[in-house]
């Protein structure tokens, strides 16, 4: 066998090794095998990084377009990056808010359905579990049992009627601060060479689009996708904003 034949071979038993560790527990048995997914903050702050990169992206691109001086183009942006930002921590909070809100209000609905007519409400839920497959006398008498104690089915109607955990709602605080925190590194991202004293419109466009590969290479973290593909598909976006944006400045500023 030859050097490198040998070294495939010992890479081939090392990787089998890794993915027999990794497989020698079931992954049910460790508390923490799933990512957050409920607690508001990564589609705050995903949303607010790549809107603020889109955002000033097409801003720079739409006045650098119409012809406006390299100073005009930072207070555009400037104003672009604060407006921007207070506005997407405000339409978080209150979003999020009401959401909440009316998670409340439909979870205090059927905590008063449950003491009025718990019979009615165990025949419900043994109905909905009987649509899954589970015996019609054992999902009746699961939701009898479970109606015993009355905070556990609250939460269990909730999530069998609703589809949400009134215990673990997201918190429009962490929305609100993730947005306005993301939008405002995003929107600063195509600032940076004019703020920093260059006055080349395709130095901010390009910073921008590299800001937006490396957001989608991120993102491409938490959701297991392809880091290649996330950062492409946001470029790809991010520059038919800006492609569209320049074309209509650049012809309003020959109009004018």
């Amino acid at each position: 066998m030859s050097g490198p034949e040998r070294a495939a071979a010992a890479f081939g038993r090392r990787r089998a090794v890794a993915e027999a560790g990794a497989l020698s527990h079931p992954a049910a048995d460790d508390a923490h095998h799933h990512a957050d997914v409920s607690g508001g903050w990564l589609r705050a702050a995903v949303f607010g990084a790549m809107d603020g990169l889109v955002t000033n992206i097409a801003l720079i691109a739409g006045v650098g377009g119409g012809g406006a001086a390299a100073h005009e183009i930072v207070l555009t942006g400037t104003a672009g990056l604060v407006a921007g930002a207070i506005s997407m921590g405000l339409g978080e909070f209150t979003s999020v808010r009401a959401q909440n809100e009316q998670v409340a209000a439909e979870v205090l609905k059927e905590r008063q359905e449950l003491s009025r007519y718990p019979e009615a409400e165990a025949a419900e839920l043994a109905r909905i579990w009987q649509e899954r497959g589970v015996p019609a006398d054992l999902a009746l008498e699961v939701a009898t049992i479970l109606g015993r104690n009355p905070e556990a089915a609250v939460r269990v109607h909730a999530q069998e009627e609703l589809g949400v955990d009134p215990t673990d709602v997201p918190s429009p605080w962490t929305a609100a601060g993730s947005s306005f925190a993301c939008f405002s590194v995003g929107a600063l991202v195509p600032l940076l060479p004019l703020l920093l004293g260059s006055a080349s419109l395709p130095l901010a466009l390009g910073a921008g689009g590299a800001g937006l590969f490396v957001a989608g290479v991120l993102v491409a973290r938490f959701t297991r996708r392809a880091w290649w593909r996330s950062g492409t598909r946001q470029l790809l976006l991010g520059a038919a904003a800006a492609g569209a944006t320049y074309v209509i400045g650049h012809l309003i500023g020959v109009v004018a």
